[in-house]
């Protein structure tokens, strides 16, 4: 299964579901699509999103141009910092993100998602 975090008000979301949909139509795959906005992730779940990132830079799930990134001084925070601060406000969380087979890419750009298809 094929899972986008989305965001339908964010063009380059809109933009990776259609990558994601394509894809997932000729590959017979399901697709899961989650507003995260609508349905917040937990801190348990962003955790597993975080991982499957393969990254070590918690920065990479933000979105520092955000009021709350300055305001909350997201900068300097440290993972738990930064994973309740998401909970707390779901539009600081980078957006899109898909997850495959326990692999996660950020569509920015939303052709590099498809790294994750490549790989399976």
């Amino acid at each position: 299964m094929i899972t986008i975090y989305h965001n339908p008000h964010c063009s380059k979301s809109r933009e990776t579901l259609a990558l994601v949909q394509a894809h997932a139509g000729n590959a017979q795959l399901a697709l899961q699509v989650i507003d995260y906005q609508k349905t917040p992730l937990h801190v348990n779940e962003l955790h597993k999103l975080w991982e499957a990132l393969g990254t070590d830079d918690i920065q990479v799930m933000l979105r520092n141009n955000e009021v709350e990134y300055a305001s909350l001084h997201l900068a300097k925070a440290d993972i738990p910092e930064v994973l309740s601060a998401i909970v707390s406000h779901p539009h600081l969380l980078q957006r899109p993100i898909v997850t495959y087979q326990n692999k996660a890419a950020i569509g920015r750009p939303p052709e590099h998602v498809l790294t994750l298809f490549k790989k399976a």
